[in-house]
């Protein structure tokens, strides 16, 4: 066998040639298993690819056969929510046939919004197959591969999509709270561009409205689905002279934020607090105290994306719209209020 002197870094076919004393074409024949290659010399083939740690180029391969075989997963940022989406995404593409990235195109508040057009021209055809895009910030009418959008943006048109009963979770938040006897209930809103966000507003507000309790605006807060900008939310309204003695978050990241700024200020949690979030992430669980929240079955709703997004890829059709129920967790954060 022939020695091999390689350059630092990538492992080229040329070296796995040289190695192995065979042809570049032969290795190629190998290693895209196309036939007209002995055995034998397909085992030496191997064992030096094995050996040298060599892999086959993405952008080559998709410019040879016009697939790679990869999955894209585009998410604005590595959070609690995307990792549960990510695992259900993972463990339901094993033994499918198909190699995932993920990869985040919006690192920065400078070029948040339309990222997700930004990584489907850089990656889309060349890199990837597909894309399930999460939390999007844009609406997608055309797009340069097929596409399914988690937790869709709330323009028309656009890609087939997948989420939970946001508005039925919303109610169910807001009708425990005003079962336990409070009508001072604050809500904490997600981002204004997510339709999640704008059903769980609407969730709110109905079972307000079901139970008699006029719709009150200064209770409500832009939170973003972030902590951070939530605790700017929670300061205004736990510092308002008739304050809420609840509050209704959009998602646990944002009910978090509100718990901080609750300790600040010397409220007990639940005593003189009650607190709801949205999600059901491994965090809410170890919160303290415990979140009560409204559960999405995120890594469900992550296997159902990739099989919707195969089915696209493989000529298949596949729903225009799925949603998973939502179900409330009663945890330690809620309780009636004071003097109840």
């Amino acid at each position: 066998m022939n020695p091999v002197h390689t350059t630092v870094g990538r492992v080229t076919i040329n070296d796995v040639a040289r190695a192995a004393g065979v042809s570049v074409a032969t290795v190629s024949k190998v290693v895209n298993g196309r036939y007209g290659v002995a055995s034998t010399t397909a085992e030496r083939v191997l064992e030096v690819v094995a050996r040298l740690g060599y892999e086959t180029s993405l952008v080559a391969s998709s410019l040879r056969r016009s697939r790679t075989n990869v999955i894209g997963i585009l998410l604005a940022g590595f959070d609690p929510f995307a990792a549960e989406l990510l695992k259900g995404i993972s463990a339901e593409a094993v033994g499918k046939g198909y190699e995932l990235l993920a990869y985040s195109g919006a690192i920065s508040d400078d070029n948040a919004v339309g990222w997700e057009r930004r990584s489907l021209s850089r990656l889309g055809g060349t890199l990837i197959d597909g894309a399930i895009l999460l939390t999007p910030t844009v609406t997608l009418p055309t797009a340069s591969v097929p596409v399914i959008a988690v937790d869709p943006h709330t323009g028309t048109g656009g890609p087939s999509t997948i989420d939970c009963d946001n508005i039925e979770g919303a109610r169910a938040a807001t009708r425990h709270l005003i079962e336990l006897g409070h009508t001072r209930i604050a809500h904490v809103r997600g981002r204004t561009d997510l339709e999640s966000a704008r059903l769980r507003e609407q969730g709110y507000r109905e079972s307000l409205a079901a139970a008699g309790i006029p719709f009150d605006p200064e209770l409500v807060r832009d939170g973003g689905y972030r902590a951070a900008w939530a605790t700017d939310a929670a300061r205004e309204l736990l510092t308002l002279p008739d304050r809420p003695t609840a509050v209704f978050a959009a998602n646990d990241l944002s009910a978090f934020g509100v718990m901080e700024v609750a300790r600040e200020l010397g409220l007990r949690i639940p005593h003189d607090l009650s607190i709801v979030g949205f999600d059901d992430i491994p965090e809410a669980a170890s919160a303290t105290p415990r979140l009560t929240t409204i559960a999405q079955p995120l890594q469900e709703m992550g296997a159902r994306a990739v099989n919707m997004l195969i089915a696209l890829l493989e000529g298949r059709e596949t729903e225009a719209h799925v949603q998973l129920p939502s179900s409330l967790v009663v945890r330690k954060s809620t309780a009636p209020p004071p003097g109840a």
